[in-house]
């Protein structure tokens, strides 16, 4: 028996997908209800059916790469056997042994420096996520100075990517890897 196609996405969902598109290509100034509406397929009664104001489908796509980052943490953290340092495993795992998920944040932080650009208080469910990993990696018994210094270097390198800063090759990666977990190997 054949499998059901896949449902296509609902008129919400595809109007954030355009308008997350429309902000990475052009930023923030070139996001209007009409383009957006426009390139989801939708009338813009349609779009402001979900979305009364710009600012509201900013607010709904920043809400919703929150809810991406923090459920894709969710699931490496869940991954990682229980004990101390578990959550700052989790943050070493983030950054070194998951690169699709790594790679899909780079592509989204465009969108989140032209939110940030546009109106910073846009940043506040991002900064809540982080927040939380932050208070729960030294929660787990992690020595405070230790958990940053973990969680900075991939913060750093993220930020190198997607700056374009340098891209550290696989060797130099590794190492970086190697030292961080010695480090948090050493303070457990």
């Amino acid at each position: 028996m054949p499998l059901d196609p896949v449902p296509p996405p609902g008129a919400r969902t595809r109007v954030l997908d355009a308008a997350e598109a429309i902000v990475r290509a052009r930023g923030v100034h070139s996001l209007t209800l009409e383009g957006a509406a426009r390139e989801a397929g939708i009338s813009k009664g349609g779009l402001l059916y979900h979305f009364a104001s710009k600012e509201a489908l900013l607010v709904a796509l920043m809400q919703r790469l929150a809810d991406r980052i923090t459920a894709d943490y969710a699931a490496i953290l869940a991954a990682q056997p229980e004990g101390p340092a578990r959550a700052v495993r989790a943050c070493l795992a983030f950054t070194f042994d998951e690169p699709g998920i790594a790679e899909a944040h780079e592509r989204t932080a465009a969108v989140l420096l032209a939110a940030f650009h546009h109106d910073p208080a846009l940043l506040d469910p991002i900064r809540a996520f982080f927040r939380r990993i932050r208070a729960e990696a030294v929660a787990d018994g992690t020595p405070a100075g230790v958990a940053s210094a973990v969680m900075m270097a991939g913060d750093g390198l993220f930020m190198a990517r997607l700056f374009g800063l340098y891209e550290p090759g696989a060797e130099e990666l590794s190492a970086l890897r190697a030292t961080l977990h010695g480090l948090l190997e050493t303070a457990s």
